[in-house]
Protein backbone atom coordinates (compact mmCIF):
# COMPACT_ATOMS: atom_id res chain seq x y z
CA UNK A 1 0.00 0.00 0.00
CA UNK A 2 1.25 3.48 -0.90
CA UNK A 3 0.31 6.20 1.60
CA UNK A 4 0.33 9.95 0.98
CA UNK A 5 -0.02 12.73 3.54
CA UNK A 6 -0.89 16.22 2.34
CA UNK A 7 -0.12 19.23 4.52
CA UNK A 8 -1.42 22.72 3.90
CA UNK A 9 -3.60 25.45 5.30
CA UNK A 10 -7.35 25.92 5.29
CA UNK A 11 -8.46 27.31 1.94
CA UNK A 12 -5.65 25.69 -0.10
CA UNK A 13 -7.68 22.69 -1.19
CA UNK A 14 -5.89 20.07 0.92
CA UNK A 15 -8.95 17.82 1.29
CA UNK A 16 -9.90 18.28 -2.37
CA UNK A 17 -6.32 17.41 -3.36
CA UNK A 18 -6.50 14.10 -1.47
CA UNK A 19 -9.87 13.35 -3.01
CA UNK A 20 -8.64 14.09 -6.53
CA UNK A 21 -5.52 11.98 -5.98
CA UNK A 22 -7.72 9.06 -5.01
CA UNK A 23 -9.92 9.61 -8.08
CA UNK A 24 -6.84 9.69 -10.33
CA UNK A 25 -5.58 6.43 -8.79
CA UNK A 26 -9.01 4.84 -9.20
CA UNK A 27 -9.18 5.95 -12.83
CA UNK A 28 -5.77 4.33 -13.24
CA UNK A 29 -7.21 0.99 -12.14
CA UNK A 30 -6.14 1.03 -8.49
CA UNK A 31 -8.02 0.99 -5.22
CA UNK A 32 -7.83 4.33 -3.46
CA UNK A 33 -9.09 6.10 -0.39
CA UNK A 34 -9.03 9.76 0.64
CA UNK A 35 -9.34 10.58 4.33
CA UNK A 36 -9.67 14.17 5.56
CA UNK A 37 -8.56 15.14 9.03
CA UNK A 38 -10.79 17.80 10.49
CA UNK A 39 -10.17 20.05 13.43
CA UNK A 40 -10.76 23.78 13.60
CA UNK A 41 -11.11 24.32 9.86
CA UNK A 42 -10.65 28.02 9.48
CA UNK A 43 -8.87 29.71 6.62
CA UNK A 44 -5.14 29.67 7.23
CA UNK A 45 -5.15 26.97 9.94
CA UNK A 46 -2.91 23.93 9.37
CA UNK A 47 -4.84 21.13 7.66
CA UNK A 48 -3.84 17.58 6.80
CA UNK A 49 -5.46 14.96 4.57
CA UNK A 50 -4.45 11.45 3.59
CA UNK A 51 -4.67 9.23 0.53
CA UNK A 52 -3.99 5.51 0.27
CA UNK A 53 -3.44 3.69 -3.02
CA UNK A 54 -3.22 -0.07 -3.43
CA UNK A 55 -3.88 -2.92 -5.84
CA UNK A 56 -6.21 -4.47 -3.26
CA UNK A 57 -9.21 -3.28 -1.27
CA UNK A 58 -8.24 -0.80 1.46
CA UNK A 59 -9.77 -1.32 4.88
CA UNK A 60 -7.68 1.07 6.98
CA UNK A 61 -9.32 4.29 8.12
CA UNK A 62 -6.81 5.80 10.51
CA UNK A 63 -4.46 8.73 9.79
CA UNK A 64 -1.28 8.06 7.83
CA UNK A 65 1.54 8.00 10.37
CA UNK A 66 4.26 6.52 8.10
CA UNK A 67 3.75 8.17 4.69
CA UNK A 68 5.47 7.05 1.50
CA UNK A 69 5.00 10.57 0.14
CA UNK A 70 4.46 14.07 1.47
CA UNK A 71 2.82 16.85 -0.50
CA UNK A 72 3.41 20.13 1.31
CA UNK A 73 1.15 22.86 -0.03
CA UNK A 74 2.43 25.61 2.26
CA UNK A 75 6.18 25.87 2.93
CA UNK A 76 5.58 28.04 6.01
CA UNK A 77 4.53 24.81 7.76
CA UNK A 78 8.05 23.35 7.39
CA UNK A 79 9.35 24.97 10.53
CA UNK A 80 6.03 25.14 12.42
CA UNK A 81 5.00 21.50 12.63
CA UNK A 82 6.79 18.19 12.04
CA UNK A 83 5.55 17.58 8.51
CA UNK A 84 8.28 14.96 7.98
CA UNK A 85 7.18 12.76 10.88
CA UNK A 86 7.20 9.07 9.90
CA UNK A 87 8.72 9.57 6.43
CA UNK A 88 11.44 7.05 5.56
CA UNK A 89 14.55 7.68 3.45
CA UNK A 90 12.87 6.19 0.35
CA UNK A 91 9.96 8.61 0.63
CA UNK A 92 8.86 11.26 -1.83
CA UNK A 93 8.73 14.93 -0.83
CA UNK A 94 7.01 17.53 -2.95
CA UNK A 95 6.93 21.13 -1.71
CA UNK A 96 5.03 24.07 -3.17
CA UNK A 97 7.79 26.65 -3.59
CA UNK A 98 10.22 28.03 -6.14
CA UNK A 99 13.04 27.75 -3.58
CA UNK A 100 15.45 24.80 -3.29
CA UNK A 101 15.58 22.44 -0.31
CA UNK A 102 18.83 24.13 0.68
CA UNK A 103 17.23 27.59 0.51
CA UNK A 104 14.43 26.29 2.72
CA UNK A 105 16.97 25.22 5.37
CA UNK A 106 16.41 21.53 4.63
CA UNK A 107 19.60 20.66 2.75
CA UNK A 108 21.26 18.76 5.58
CA UNK A 109 18.04 17.00 6.61
CA UNK A 110 17.24 15.89 3.07
CA UNK A 111 20.77 14.55 2.43
CA UNK A 112 19.62 11.11 3.60
CA UNK A 113 16.86 10.95 0.98
CA UNK A 114 16.91 9.93 -2.69
CA UNK A 115 17.33 13.18 -4.65
CA UNK A 116 15.12 12.05 -7.55
CA UNK A 117 12.24 11.73 -5.08
CA UNK A 118 12.57 15.31 -3.80
CA UNK A 119 11.03 18.16 -5.72
CA UNK A 120 9.96 21.74 -5.33
CA UNK A 121 7.38 23.20 -7.72
CA UNK A 122 5.91 26.73 -7.72
CA UNK A 123 2.37 25.33 -7.56
CA UNK A 124 0.73 28.50 -6.27
CA UNK A 125 2.29 30.54 -9.09
CA UNK A 126 1.09 27.98 -11.65
CA UNK A 127 -2.42 28.02 -10.16
CA UNK A 128 -2.51 31.81 -10.31
CA UNK A 129 -1.28 31.80 -13.90
CA UNK A 130 -3.70 29.18 -15.23
CA UNK A 131 -6.67 29.27 -12.85
CA UNK A 132 -6.49 32.77 -11.40
CA UNK A 133 -6.62 31.52 -7.80
CA UNK A 134 -3.76 30.70 -5.37
CA UNK A 135 -4.81 27.06 -4.83
CA UNK A 136 -1.75 24.77 -5.21
CA UNK A 137 -3.44 21.36 -4.84
CA UNK A 138 -3.95 20.48 -8.52
CA UNK A 139 -0.51 21.54 -9.77
CA UNK A 140 1.01 19.44 -6.96
CA UNK A 141 -0.94 16.42 -8.20
CA UNK A 142 0.56 16.89 -11.66
CA UNK A 143 4.04 17.13 -10.13
CA UNK A 144 3.37 14.06 -7.98
CA UNK A 145 2.46 12.08 -11.11
CA UNK A 146 5.84 13.04 -12.60
CA UNK A 147 8.08 12.19 -9.65
CA UNK A 148 6.28 9.07 -8.45
CA UNK A 149 4.97 7.42 -11.61
CA UNK A 150 2.20 6.07 -9.37
CA UNK A 151 -0.51 7.88 -11.30
CA UNK A 152 -0.47 9.26 -14.84
CA UNK A 153 -0.94 12.85 -15.92
CA UNK A 154 -3.89 11.63 -18.01
CA UNK A 155 -5.53 10.23 -14.86
CA UNK A 156 -4.92 13.53 -13.03
CA UNK A 157 -6.52 15.47 -15.89
CA UNK A 158 -9.47 13.04 -15.96
CA UNK A 159 -9.90 13.55 -12.18
CA UNK A 160 -9.80 17.33 -12.72
CA UNK A 161 -12.52 17.10 -15.34
CA UNK A 162 -14.59 14.89 -13.05
CA UNK A 163 -14.34 17.43 -10.21
CA UNK A 164 -14.51 20.71 -12.16
CA UNK A 165 -15.98 21.97 -15.41
CA UNK A 166 -15.49 24.71 -17.98
CA UNK A 167 -12.66 27.21 -17.64
CA UNK A 168 -11.80 26.02 -14.11
CA UNK A 169 -11.24 22.47 -15.36
CA UNK A 170 -9.21 23.59 -18.36
CA UNK A 171 -7.09 25.98 -16.28
CA UNK A 172 -6.41 23.29 -13.69
CA UNK A 173 -5.49 20.81 -16.44
CA UNK A 174 -2.97 23.31 -17.84
CA UNK A 175 -1.56 24.00 -14.36
CA UNK A 176 -1.21 20.25 -13.66
CA UNK A 177 0.53 19.77 -17.01
CA UNK A 178 2.96 22.63 -16.36
CA UNK A 179 3.77 21.28 -12.89
CA UNK A 180 4.21 17.78 -14.34
CA UNK A 181 6.76 19.09 -16.85
CA UNK A 182 8.60 21.10 -14.18
CA UNK A 183 8.82 18.08 -11.87
CA UNK A 184 9.83 15.72 -14.67
CA UNK A 185 12.70 18.04 -15.59
CA UNK A 186 13.79 18.29 -11.94
CA UNK A 187 13.67 14.49 -11.63
CA UNK A 188 15.87 14.08 -14.73
CA UNK A 189 18.40 16.58 -13.34
CA UNK A 190 18.48 14.82 -9.96
CA UNK A 191 18.92 11.42 -11.61
CA UNK A 192 21.92 12.65 -13.60
CA UNK A 193 23.48 14.62 -10.73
Amino acid sequence: MFQVRIHGRGGQGVVTGAEMLSIAAFLGGRHAQAVPSFGSERTGAPVVAFCRIDDHEIRLREPVMAPDALLIQDPTLLHQIDVFQGLGPDGYVLINTNRSFEDLGLGEFMAGFRRERLCTVPATELALKYVGRPVPNVPLLGAFAAISGLISLDAVIAAIREKFSGKVAEGNALAAGAAYNTALEAKKEATHA
